[in-house]
């Protein structure tokens, strides 16, 4: 929007919301009608500021990248397929890490746009506003004009974790819950109790339990799957909201002398390159995380020729069976205490 624009919607003179949000000094301008001019420009995402807008007029062939930590191996696939693209467009990137804080968030945006950036790429990253540039969110599930959803088929994915438990006689099952501040985890939980309605398997809330510290270590999963097994052993198979989780889960169980996959099947999410290393190693979901990486800058591309609008994009999941999961054992495993 430009500031005519944003005049015209007001019904005010040009000069008179240039006067505002610049602060020029010597206008008599009433207290209300500042505050509104303040809170339309802010509704509508317009920047004031000469300095970028001088450099959003600039080819700088640059995009900012939005995400929680670098260094997590999750963020750090898509990150991966991001900067593919880029390179093979001869595009650089601009990385801003935020840990999950909204206001960490909103500063790095602002910074970022102050420098020209063209575009932003959000990865699992929560955003609660339209952008000044088009933006393209991968695991973003928020439906905000101007930006563009490419998220993993939760729906599928769900489907595809309690057939193959159902399919290996488990009718007991434990769920790990994704951290409150993580993206997918909402959209994830209602998708796999969907799935679990579907397939008639219940789910006792004292087998639901939820990760709640913001760490990247099998620690994660570990004292979260320690605290379910003190309150209940009447269980045959636990559902990890991530790879991660599943590491600390196997640990876990294994601590509390039963084995897995005999005694307990575990599964995970995000097919992370550990996973395969890990003893057993996990069946879990796989993401394609570069593609999914890969594809957001693609689309972010389109979106600055003016190809496309924000229609999301869907990616197909698949069920990876390793040596995490095995047929339901016939008893559950000792010591078990029924769940409420």
């Amino acid at each position: 929007m430009s500031l005519k624009e944003l005049a015209a919607f007001l019904k005010v003179d040009p000069s008179t919301v240039s006067v505002v949000l610049n602060d020029v000094p010597g206008r008599s301008i009433s207290p209300a009608t500042r505050q509104r001019i303040k809170d339309a420009a802010k509704e509508f995402n317009y920047s004031p500021s000469l300095l970028a807008r001088s450099l959003r007029q600039q080819d700088t062939r640059t995009f900012g990248i939005l995400l929680p930590l670098v260094g997590e191996e999750y963020h750090a696939q898509v990150l991966s397929g991001v900067a593919s693209e880029l390179e093979r467009n001869q595009y650089s990137y601009l990385i801003a890490q935020h840990r999950h804080s909204e206001e960490k968030t909103e500063a790095y945006i602002e910074m970022l746009i102050s420098r020209g950036v063209q575009g932003f790429i959000a990865i699992d990253t929560h955003l609660t506003r339209s952008l000044q540039v088009p933006c393209v969110a991968v695991a973003g599930h928020a439906h905000i004009p101007g930006i563009t959803n490419v998220m993993l088929n939760h729906d599928h994915a769900a489907e595809l974790t309690m057939r193959h438990l159902r399919d290996l006689g488990h009718k007991r099952i434990a769920f790990i819950r994704g951290q409150a501040f993580s993206s997918d985890s909402e959209s994830r939980w209602k998708a796999m109790s969907q799935a679990a309605k579907h397939f008639k398997i219940s789910i006792p809330e004292g087998l639901v339990m939820q990760l709640d510290r913001d760490i990247t270590s099998p620690e994660l999963g570990y004292t979260v799957v320690q605290k379910l097994m003190k309150q209940s052993r009447d269980f045959t198979a636990i559902v990890c909201f991530n790879d991660i989780a599943a590491l600390g889960a196997i640990r876990a169980v294994g601590d509390a002398g039963l084995r897995v996959p005999e005694d307990v099947s575990i599964i995970g999410f995000d097919d992370i390159r550990v996973s395969v290393f890990a003893r057993p190693s996990i069946t879990t979901i796989r993401q394609p995380l570069q593609e999914m990486g890969e594809t957001a800058a693609k689309v972010l591309f389109s979106r600055l020729k003016g190809e496309r609008d924000g229609d999301d994009i869907a990616v197909e999941p698949e069920l990876i069976i390793r040596e995490s999961t095995g047929r339901a054992p016939y008893r559950y495993p000792v010591g078990r205490a029924s769940a409420k």
